[in-house]
């Protein structure tokens, strides 16, 4: 079988494992949903990783001596039913790349990445991927028991906060913007400074 370096090579209308995401390599980012492939953005643009480098010194500095670690894109989080034990390669058919997340359970975790839900997502949000951040990853994630969600919209400089509730579903808690402090729901001690947060993104 011919290796796969090139997106052309593959049917985007056929399903594929992550077994099979496994043995591509591609120049492109993708990701699999529910075994279709999505193709990520290009490189983010300045506001972007401007924004994810401050929220990963945070974090960073928050969980340096606690038992939660927090991770950066690239970072392989494969994603199946909560309700299955865990699932080989091949039957998993969901593997996505949060800009940031933290995990929690650290039996998740492998050389390849998460295997399971992180405790906490941040996505944050460009022209190209809104739509796939606010719909597609807002329904795995609530299914897949990502316990918070933050989505990050750096052109109005603003945080909706996503919990879940008792029976599974995501719940708006709180709207940052401006001077607030947004605060995780998970990890009260924790306040990221939104005025801090966004200071140095660019105009334009």
């Amino acid at each position: 079988m011919a290796t796969i370096t090139e997106l052309s090579q593959l049917d985007l209308k056929q399903t594929y494992s992550y077994a099979d995401y496994l043995t591509w390599q591609l120049n492109e980012a993708v990701e699999l949903v529910k075994g279709k492939i999505m193709v990520m953005s290009p490189a983010p643009n300045v506001n972007h990783q401007t924004i994810s480098m401050a929220l990963s010194g945070e974090l960073f500095n928050y969980f340096k001596h606690k038992p939660c670690r927090a991770f950066a894109a690239p970072f392989d989080v494969r994603l199946y039913d909560r309700n299955k034990s865990t699932l080989t390669s091949q039957a998993i058919d969901t593997v996505v790349q949060p800009d940031l997340c933290v995990v929690c359970n650290l039996e998740l975790l492998d050389k390849q990445g998460c295997n399971g839900a992180p405790d906490w997502v941040i996505e944050i949000l460009s022209k190209g991927n809104s739509k796939r951040e606010i719909q597609v990853k807002f329904q795995l994630y609530q299914e897949n028991g990502v316990q918070e969600y933050w989505l990050v919209y750096p052109e109005v400089e603003a945080i909706h906060q996503f919990v879940l509730d008792d029976q599974g579903r995501y719940q708006l808690k709180y709207m940052y913007a401006e001077d607030d402090l947004a605060v995780p729901s998970l990890f009260p001690d924790l306040a990221i400074n939104l005025t801090e947060l966004f200071e140095n993104c660019v105009d334009g």
